[in-house]
Parts: structure tokens; sequence; C-alpha cells
């Protein structure tokens, strides 16, 4: 308690005891904390609805919907949360999302939609790009991204971002005011952050489907790692979310 206030308390005969339900504190304003402790990035965090073997679309890229009703509308929820959404670029291209929060929950202030691809290959035909006067939008690509194609984005309204690596990316974002980003795919990116150690917390939603080695891999190009090093994640949350399970882990 600040300024002393535990103390006078048992002076005055009160029991007093500090630290209850402190793990359970932390994961519950992970956001905010980190926000306080760590101004140089965003809070990182990473959700993938897959398959039970680990799949985010079929060999052919197809993708929705993986997830039933109650998990669709669990994500509208959850990206009220956050300052920005964000995808890859091959996300953006073969899903071409809106990231928008739809449904009866409307945020206060709804939250920016941000593309990683690092070649400018963002077509100017994505509702990313359409919408981005209503909607702000960002586009994070690398110092050797062609002119011709970033000038479109920007004519459109697109901020564009260039930065050498995901370090300065999250770096840029969180001077623009970005202090809380919720990736959701695809797999490259992913596995970047997560190889990189950026990520902070991971939504995993796991529908009841199988669909093969020959489908799109939840994660790709994630670093090995030997299992006497692999570091284990804290679980903070599990439920049911219609037929698909929500997990919910933090990073130690």
């Amino acid at each position: 308690m600040a300024a002393g206030g535990a103390a006078r308390l048992r002076a005055a005969g009160v029991e007093v005891e500090l630290g209850l339900l402190a793990a359970e504190a932390e994961a519950q304003n992970a956001g905010f904390l980190h926000r306080q402790r760590d101004p140089s990035r965003p809070y990182v965090a990473l959700k993938l609805a897959t398959t039970v073997d680990g799949r985010i679309a079929d060999a052919n890229g197809h993708s929705r919907w993986l997830s039933a009703e109650p998990a669709r509308e669990f994500v509208q929820w959850l990206r009220a949360g956050f300052d920005a959404v964000g995808v890859g670029g091959v996300t953006a291209r073969a899903d071409d999302p809106s990231l928008t929060v739809r449904g009866p929950l409307q945020p206060r202030v709804p939250p920016r939609r941000v593309v990683f691809a690092a070649d400018g290959d963002v077509p100017p035909t994505l509702r990313l790009v359409r919408g981005a006067r209503e909607t702000p939008t960002l586009a994070v690509v690398s110092p050797a991204a062609p002119v011709a194609l970033v000038a479109p984005l920007e004519s459109a309204g697109v901020t564009v971002v260039r930065a050498g690596d995901l370090v300065e990316a999250l770096g840029a974002l969180r001077a623009a005011g970005i202090a809380s980003l919720l990736v959701e795919g695809g797999g490259r990116l992913a596995g970047a952050l997560l190889s990189a150690g950026l990520v902070d917390r991971y939504y995993w939603i796991q529908t009841p489907l199988w669909l093969g080695m020959a489908s799109v891999p939840a994660v790709a190009g994630l670093s090995p790692t030997r299992l006497e090093d692999a570091r284990r994640w804290r679980v903070t949350e599990r439920r049911a979310l219609g037929d698909d399970t929500l997990l919910v882990l933090d990073r130690p």
C-alpha cells in the first residue's frame, strides 16, 4: 500500500496481507504493466485459430472459417481491447481482412490496422487500403521496398513505416502511439515474432479439425530449440468457445 498505509493499519490493529492474487492481477493487467515497464515497443499478443494439427488453412490456402461463431465473437471482443490489429502481407493478400471490430461491442477508439509487408506488396484493392482514410492503417515495409509499390499506399491514406527488422518496426509503432498490438497471422510473421522473443501473450483457438501435412502451418520458420533449453510458457486461461477451445499463454 502506498504512503505507509499498511504500517498505519497494522499499528491500529488491523491484519494486513499483501500480494494476494498477484499472479492473477499481473495477467489481467499485463498490457497496462508492459506499458509502464517497457516503452520501447507495444505489448504484443499473437492470436491464431488453428486445427488440432496446428494448421491455419488448407492446402489451397482456404481458412474461412476454421473456428465457429462463438470463437469469432470472442475475437471481436479481443480486438476491441487493443490499440492496433496486425497481419502479415501474405495474409492480407490472401484473406483481404478488414481487421475492424464488428458486432455490438464498439470500442471508444477503434484499433488501427497494421500490415507487415517488407516487400511493400500491399495491393491498393485490399480493404485495408481502400478504407485507410476511415480507419487509420499503417504498412510496415523494409527500407528497400520499391517506391512504385509504396507511393500508391501513401496516396490512399496509408501511413508507411520503413523498418529494417521487427524490433525497429515495433519501436516505430510504439512511437506512433500504439501501446498494444494484436497480431492475427500469418505463419511467417508469427514465427518471426516468436523467434525474436517479441510475443508477450498467445491466444490459441483450437478447432476440432485435422487438415494434414500439406496444409498451411500456424507458425513457420520458428528457430529450433533443444528441449532442455525451451522455456515453458505460463497458462493463464483455458475455456470452451462453443466446440472450439481457447488457451491463453503468457511468456515467462
